[in-house]
This record gives C-alpha cells, structure tokens and sequence, in this order.
C-alpha cells in the first residue's frame, strides 16, 4: 500500500509539481516554534468546524425551501423524512456555536503574541493576525458571525436602517421589498449559504498563506529564524508535519468525542443551541412572548441597549458594537509594552 501511495503522489507530483512544492512549503519544510501550548488547538479546531459547516450545509440546502410559507415544513421534512438529516442539521448547529467560541479563543491569543515592538513596525504591515492594512485574522469573527446573524432578519435590517441618511435606502434595497416578506428570506438566504460563506474561505486562505510568510509567534516570544544551522534550518524550530499535524489530530479526536456526546445526547443544550422558538412556526402577526439574542451575540446585544439613542435613533449603540470589533486592527499599535 505504502509503495502504491508513493507511485500515485509520484504520478501527480510530475504533472502538478506546485501541489509539492506547496506541501512542502506549508507543513514538511513550514518551522514553527517548539513551545506551542494548549491555545494553539483553536486555530485548527476553528477550520475543522469550518469545513464541518460547509459540508453539511450543502447537504441541508438540498432539502431547504427558502420560502416564506414552504420553510418551516421543510425543516420537519428534513428532520422526519429525509434519510439522516436530522443528524445533518444536528452537526450544523451545534457545529456553529463550537465555532463561536474557537474563534473568540484564537483571535485573543494572537493579540497576547504579538511581535516584539522593535519589529513590529515593519512585521505588522504583513502580519496575517492583526494589522490595520489587512486584519485578515479579525475579519474572520465578523464574517463569522455574520453567516449566522443574517438569520435573524428584521434584526439586521434594524442595524442598517439606524445609519444616518442612507439607513432606510440600505435597509429597502436588503429587504428587497417594504416588509420581510419572501424576497428578504431568498437574499439573506444567500447571503447566509453563498455570499459570507466564500468570503470566510477566502480571509482563511489569505490568513494561512500570509502566516506561513511571516511565521508563527509563540508564547516565550522566542524568534526561531535567529538562530539557523547550516542547512538554513531554525534550531529552535520544528517542522510542522508531522509534529504539530499529529498534535492537532489529538486535539481534533478529543473535540470529536464531545461533539458526538453533544449531538447524540443533547443537541438543543436545553435550549442554548436550538431554542424553543425553532420548534414554533413564524407567525408575522405574533411577536414571540420572550426574545434573547444567541449567546455569542450577548456581548454586542448589551452594548446596543446600554447606549442611549440619539435623536430617537439606535446608530450610536450600532457604531459602539462596530467599534468593539474595529478595535483589534489598532492594537499593535496601541500596544507600546516591551
């Protein structure tokens, strides 16, 4: 088998020698530090769910009517009828919340480990966690979240309709109509399926191929590409595969075996993944009695209610919880510790 393996990667090597190349570039000849510690799991465990989402999402599309009257009897076809999908729609949406906090895990560990000042003037214009010009680490929480808070439409619509001016413009042309109606549902449908969804690839793709330009930071704030031998290789780095890959694959298979006690045995989490309001059917002439944002957009939720109007207008509470994100690009410069 192992000789078989060789021959095809041979066989593709010598049509596709970039394939190799890249391979080699990005985990066999990629050196990271040695002392990686347990808060380095996020970012792998981030993708994992990433690719998890995607792939059953495609799945759940297949099945799902994005239609006003249609979409609520389509989620019970899939739950009832369809063969596996109540399992496919129970990896998507606890697979979200895991996702939720992987990356509030990752993005905060990278701000501790920034570059000493001395390089940071010059590193941070090409770093691929924070920095002002590119921020494409940051964009991935907003991005994030944003595939899931286009589910709540009016909501959104909210948010935009509060900007000064051009709110209500905005807000029209996202309805696609004067209500939420089934012109709503099929836009931020795909803006939740197609639209962020590429967009979150892209900014991990980026995010990868620019990190592994610069090269990992790491706890003790050691730089690994000082000390080399003769070869050119980091003395006080490690390649990347096989080490950190069989790491992860242990990260990986202890975060599997929660998420399957999670989804075999307890998928609505008492209501915090599926609340009750997903079992009801929307009725456009009912407000449901009892309203609570999703856990992870708690934070954000304090923020809008904690800040007053200004003249009858929400747009200072939507401009602070803007901010509470826009602030990670400043921070290595905001940042003057030695």
């Amino acid at each position: 088998m192992a000789s078989r393996l060789m021959a095809l990667w041979q066989w593709v090597d010598a049509r596709m020698p970039s394939l190799a190349q890249e391979y080699r570039k990005h985990l066999t000849e990629y050196y990271a530090p040695k002392n990686f510690n347990f808060w380095y799991y996020f970012g792998s465990l981030a993708m994992l769910v990433l690719v998890i989402q995607i792939v059953s999402g495609i799945f759940l599309t297949m099945n799902y009517k994005p239609d006003a009257a249609l979409a609520f009897g389509s989620v019970e076809f899939i739950m009832r009828d369809v063969p596996g999908g109540w399992i496919i729609r129970y990896v998507t949406r606890p697979g979200f919340d895991v996702l939720s906090r992987s990356l509030p895990a990752h993005v905060p560990r990278a701000a501790l480990r920034l570059v000493p000042p001395a390089t940071r003037a010059a590193v941070d214009l090409r770093r691929a966690d924070l920095s002002l010009p590119d921020g494409r680490g940051v964009l991935r929480l907003p991005a994030a979240l944003g595939t899931d808070v286009v589910l709540g439409a009016q909501v959104i619509v909210n948010l935009f309709d509060s900007i000064p001016f051009i709110g209500p413009d905005v807000a029209l042309w996202l309805r696609g109509d004067y209500v939420v109606s089934d012109a709503t549902l099929n836009r931020f449908f795909a803006f939740h399926v197609i639209a962020i969804p590429l967009a979150l690839l892209g900014l991990v793709v980026v995010h990868l191929l620019a990190l592994h330009d610069v090269g990992s930071n790491n706890p003790d704030g050691i730089e690994i590409k000082k000390k080399k031998d003769a070869s050119g290789k980091p003395l006080d780095g490690i390649p990347f595969h096989p080490y950190y890959t069989v790491k992860d694959i242990v990260g990986v298979v202890v975060f599997l075996a929660v998420f399957c006690l999670v989804m075999f045995f307890v998928p609505n989490m008492g209501g915090y993944f599926l609340e009750a309001n997903n079992f009801i059917p929307a009725d456009a002439l009912k407000t449901p009695a009892h309203i609570a944002p999703l856990w992870y957009f708690t934070p954000y939720y304090s923020m809008l209610r904690s800040v007053p109007p200004l003249f009858l207008s929400q747009f200072p509470g939507v401009l602070v919880m803007g901010m509470a994100v826009l602030i990670l690009f400043f921070l290595p410069w905001l940042d003057r510790s030695p």
